[in-house]
């Protein structure tokens, strides 16, 4: 099962993402991650992804050749990030057949409503969670 995980800025949400997705400790998953910038997908890389790629057009191709796209609900969000999240971007995310899984952290003026704001590991935790749902199910 491939899942990519997209994070920018400096990365750090989506390093979190990767060492819990490590820690499951799945031969079944190999854990792409896509940075909008170099500097995200190198901390990201150091996590323990198995490969990794930066850029508008390495998330627009990879949205659709990955089974599960993981990152904050940014992703899905034209111009999210300080404009690191084109509108390409967001499209592409938003428009491919994998399944997302997004964190709803509360920045970039999106708040989701009914969604109570928990800290990152509790967010992660959920993550895992669910990604040992869905491989015992395959």
């Amino acid at each position: 099962m491939k899942i990519a995980v997209i994070d920018g800025k400096g990365g750090g949400v989506g390093r979190q993402i990767v060492e819990r997705l490590k820690s499951l400790k799945s031969d079944d998953l190999e854990i792409i991650v896509l940075g909008t910038n170099s500097q995200a997908t190198t901390n990201m890389l150091k996590a323990g992804a198995d490969d990794g790629a930066t850029g508008e057009n390495a998330i627009v191709w990879m949205s659709n050749k990955v089974d599960i796209i993981i990152g904050p609900i940014a992703i899905i969000t034209a111009n999210a990030m300080m404009g690191e999240v084109s509108t390409k971007i967001a499209e592409a995310v938003a428009s491919s057949n994998a399944l997302k899984l997004l964190l709803p952290i509360n920045k970039c003026n999106i708040n989701i409503i009914g969604v109570e704001n928990k800290k990152f590991n509790l967010l992660f935790d959920e993550i895992s969670d669910k990604l040992k749902k869905i491989l015992n199910e395959k």
